[in-house]
Order: structure tokens, then C-alpha cells, then sequence
């Protein structure tokens, strides 16, 4: 009974080790987006470029996916919080996991420009 309660005790530390390593930040709804930009945050569109120029939200900068698991991070300020969306939500929430454990602050949009009904920018 002794080496269950140490096993447990042991699995706790674990499983409480693993979660805090994990990048936090905020996830909001895309209809919210506007309101951070108002804010100050910069929209990250990281889709890619030819899905960026098909059309984007307005003023949203472009940062492909691709180049930000290369480790291409060249023009993005750690100092400046940034709104991430991409078509659907998967790639901002990998792009923002990323971004996020190298230090920068950001929130997600959990879902993407399939579901933006405001104006865009081609």
C-alpha cells in the first residue's frame, strides 16, 4: 500500500511537470479580432502567401506557418502582442504554440478566415 501511495505520488509530479511546459496563451473567437487590433495587438495571418493575398484581414501582416517552423521569425517584435489566425484555426494554434515557448505574446483565434465576415484587404 506504501509503494502505491509513493507510484501515485511520483505519477503526480510527473503529470504536473509535463502540463506547466506548455505554451500559454489566450484563444479568442474571431469575431473578437477587431477589438484586440483596436487595442493595439498586430494581426499575424499565417497562412500562405497566396492564401494571404487572395485576401486578408486589413492591416494583418503576413508570417506563413512554414517560415515560422523554420525558425524565420525575422520582422516580429518579442515586445508586441500579436492576434494570430489562419483559414481555420489549426495553423494559428500551432504557429502560436510556437511563438508562444520562444517568449511571444500572443492570442489565438481558434477559428480562421472562413469564418471572417468583415471587410478584407487583397
Amino acid at each position: 500500500m506504501k509503494k502505491l501511495a509513493i507510484l501515485i505520488g511520483v505519477v503526480s509530479l510527473l503529470l504536473a511537470a509535463c502540463s506547466s511546459e506548455g505554451a500559454v496563451y489566450e484563444t479568442i473567437d474571431i469575431s473578437e479580432v477587431t477589438e484586440y487590433q483596436e487595442q493595439g495587438a498586430l494581426v499575424i495571418d499565417v497562412r500562405e502567401t497566396n492564401e494571404y493575398d487572395a485576401g486578408h484581414i486589413p492591416g494583418a501582416m503576413n508570417k506563413p506557418l512554414s517560415e515560422i517552423s523554420a525558425g524565420n521569425l525575422e520582422g516580429l517584435d518579442p515586445n508586441q502582442e500579436y492576434v494570430v489566425v489562419c483559414q481555420s484555426g489549426n495553423r494559428s494554434q500551432q504557429a502560436s504554440d510556437l511563438l508562444a515557448e520562444d517568449g511571444y505574446e500572443v492570442i489565438n483565434v481558434k477559428q480562421g478566415m472562413s469564418s471572417w465576415t468583415g471587410t478584407v484587404e487583397n
